[in-house]
């Protein structure tokens, strides 16, 4: 067996729609393997699959790209994949080509500081092992015994014989690139430079390089753990972690600030286009785009500046990408949102809809999104019930919630005293948020597109969202919804983090308890709409301090004229094990 450099991991590209009788479940696996290792095959429920694509090569290391998708049937039913001599082997479950899918949702899968994790109350990995021991049973030690609401779930939405999930959705900060301050030494004395010297700073070719390679090797180091290498042993033995999750869940991933380095695009514009700055951004880019998003790198378009002649902007501006166009020769591409220059991608399941916004390509501290951007969510958004008739449900993700507690005391603070100082992510923390004066007015433009998708297309909206390292939930209402027009709240659900430790110190504490007293007050957006953080499901409190994950599933019945309701659930890290933190959903009822 080879040894690998990273992988397997899973990639949900969408529907095939293109044979309406046997539409096809697009999933695709990602493996990293030596140079001197002849690419191989591997077994898709026993047969070969076609050879595998090279998405990026170097000295030692080859990533390559399989294709495992398959035939959506009347049932769902579980996938296997192996290497082509068997030692080693995998399964994910895909569902009945008529139902939505049961989906998990994680975000901040790491540490910006290794020292925050002394801070944690169980292993660094306890809600990886948790989430995959809801997702499957062969995951269970011989003395693991389930709650009573996992029972439920289990009864409820799957049958003893599949897989829980069918997809992972990854909001952001799926891996932590804050360590290049240390780890690369020109980085390290960048930061003790003068501001002055920090913008003059000039990146040598060697520089680039070194920056180039420590991207795509810190991928292989931490999504595959050493031990890992050669996926040997039991997994309840060895225990679990991210990359099991990987390997059997086809995930839809988008990239935050610390997929980059903390903090990008909340910087001074000076400061975010100095040379430094640009480069390491250009290589991130690259590296999101091969390991996350599963492209070659030498399909990779530029993002090209678009120069205006008198206009007083501050924000990034790039001309957009016909994505359309320019993937139309790879089978497996993702479902890119067209003419607009990041990399937000959309897809359609059944009566399902899922938009996955790319919220930090074009971020500066004024703008979190274009205006062809804006316009390519737009179209895609008027055009959900046209592209599926069977849409009941809207699912954005956002990596930074649009509905949190708004902290103006904390804002006026930073903004007087913050410095762009890349070690120091309290202030850009706080200019993230949707909720941000600088951001009120996006914030409007967004929720007012949503309710009006709600409204017009009679579809639920809900916001799932990460990035904050606690588990919320809120919802923006509109001023003259009627109290039957419910489809019009907007939902949001906060979870975070999977890996990354909640706040626990004494001044943290003191946080949480300022935070918990703003997240009591209804905010104004705009004349006509409110935002507001509703008491945490069987918690005492409106914040969940604990790192958690979130499970979203349709009931296992679907109804002509309303639709699988769906449901929410948050399982949250305490001392000794986890608590269940339920939320139901309705759709809306439509005439046929």
């Amino acid at each position: 067996m080879p040894k690998f450099k990273v992988g397997p991991v899973l990639s949900f590209r969408g529907v095939d729609l293109s044979s309406p009788q046997a539409p096809r479940w697009k999933v695709t696996a990602l493996l990293g393997i030596p140079t001197d290792t002849a690419p191989f095959n591997l077994l898709l429920d026993g047969t070969p699959t076609t050879p595998p694509v090279t998405l990026f090569e170097n000295a030692d290391t080859r990533i390559v790209r399989y294709d495992l998708s398959v035939t959506l049937q009347d049932a769902e039913r579980r996938v296997t994949y192996a290497l082509p001599d068997d030692s080693a082997r995998w399964q994910f479950t895909v569902p009945a080509k008529t139902l939505s899918p049961r989906m998990a949702y994680v975000s901040c899968n790491g540490y910006s500081d290794p020292s925050l994790m002394r801070k944690l109350v169980q292993p660094a990995n306890a809600v990886w092992e948790d989430l995959l021991r809801n997702h499957d049973q062969a995951f269970h030690p011989d003395d693991y015994r389930i709650d009573k609401e996992q029972l439920w779930h289990l009864e409820q939405s799957r049958g003893r014989e599949f897989q829980r999930f069918h997809v992972l959705l990854m909001g952001g900060d799926q891996i932590y690139f804050d360590s290049i301050w240390d780890d690369i030494e020109e980085c390290k004395q960048w930061v003790k430079l003068s501001r002055k010297d920090q913008l003059a700073f000039s990146v040598s070719a060697a520089l680039d390089r070194r920056i180039a390679k420590y991207y795509f090797d810190t991928y292989c180091e931490r999504w595959l753990p050493s031990k890992l290498g050669y996926w040997n042993g039991s997994a309840s033995k060895r225990g679990l972690g991210c990359a099991d999750a990987l390997a059997c869940i086809p995930t839809v991933m988008m990239w935050d600030d610390h997929d980059i380095f903390d903090g990008w695009g909340s910087y001074t514009p000076e400061m975010q286009q100095c040379p430094l700055a640009q480069t390491i951004f250009k290589h991130a880019r690259a590296a999101f785009w091969v390991f996350q998003m599963q492209h070659a790198l030498s399909a990779l378009p530029e993002l090209r500046s678009r120069v205006s002649t008198n206009v007083l902007i501050d924000a990034p501006r790039f001309e957009s990408i016909d994505w359309h166009a320019h993937l139309a020769a790879d089978a497996l591409a993702l479902p890119m949102v067209n003419e607009q220059p990041g990399f937000s991608q959309a897809y359609s399941i059944g009566p399902l809809a899922l938009y996955s916004a790319d919220l930090r390509t074009e971020r500066s501290r004024t703008q979190i999104l274009s205006e062809s951007s804006w316009r390519a969510m737009e179209r895609w958004m008027n055009d959900i019930s046209k592209t599926n008739a069977q849409t009941r449900h809207v699912v954005v993700l956002s990596s930074v919630p649009v509905a949190h507690p708004k902290m103006p005391l904390a804002e006026g603070l930073f903004d007087v005293f913050g410095q762009d100082h890349v070690l120091d992510s309290s202030a850009d923390d706080i200019r993230d948020h949707w909720s941000h004066d600088d951001h009120e007015a996006s914030r409007l433009r967004l929720v007012q597109l949503l309710t009006k998708v709600a409204s017009e297309q009679r579809v639920r909206v809900q916001i799932v969202s990460g990035d904050v390292h606690v588990a919320a939930w809120g919802g923006v209402t509109r001023h003259d919804a009627s109290p039957e027009a419910r489809s019009l709240r907007i939902e949001q659900l906060t979870a975070s983090a999977v890996v990354h430790p909640p706040p626990s110190g004494p001044v943290e504490r003191m946080f949480l308890f300022y935070l918990n007293k703003k997240a009591e007050d209804v905010q104004a957006i705009g004349a006509d709409y409110t935002a507001q953080m509703m008491p945490f499901p069987n918690h005492s409190q409106r914040i969940m301090p604990a790192r958690n994950w979130l499970a979203l599933e349709p009931d296992s019945h679907f109804d002509a004229q309303r639709g699988p309701r769906l449901w929410a659930a948050w399982r949250c890290e305490t001392t000794k094990g986890f608590t269940n933190h339920l939320l139901a959903m309705e759709s809306v009822v439509r005439d046929c």
